[in-house]
């Protein structure tokens, strides 16, 4: 692998339950396991979802401005002899066009574009699906 390929984020604990990432261009996002934002596998679901509505609004988006772009990312977090997981994951857009050429365009590439966001673009649900092994190092105790 060559830097051009390297993402990274650090993850630091601000308190118990509270964590802040920081990605490499110094954007921090705050999450946790305690009190209010987001949980780590909201993070996921959120990151799933904004990857492959990222994809869409391009395509899409050459075409007309959308009046309404949500996408809504549902799973059901379970434990069991595996361990914890999320399953039965699922993306659903709820998309609106305005009248006229551009939006029959985006349209009729909406479903297209999803599909393809899905099959091939996004990089996030690909790495999910493809069940990518996560190596753990304990750099120093």
């Amino acid at each position: 692998m060559t830097d051009s390929t390297l993402r990274s984020v650090s993850v630091e604990r601000t308190a118990t339950g509270h964590f802040t990432a920081v990605n490499a261009r110094g954007d921090r996002l705050a999450f946790g396991t305690a009190g209010d934002g987001f949980t780590p596998v909201e993070l996921l679901l959120a990151a799933i979802g904004g990857c492959t509505m990222a994809d869409v609004d391009v395509a899409t988006g050459r075409h007309a401005e959308p009046d309404r772009f949500t996408v809504t990312v549902t799973g059901h977090k379970i434990s069991d002899e595996d361990g914890n997981r999320m399953t039965d994951l699922e993306v659903t857009f709820s998309v609106a066009f305005p009248e006229g050429a551009g939006g029959d365009r985006a349209r009729a590439i909406l479903p297209r574009a999803v599909k393809s966001s899905h099959d091939r673009l996004c990089t996030v649900s690909r790495t999910v699906e493809a069940g990518t092994p996560v190596r753990t190092v304990v750099a120093d105790a």
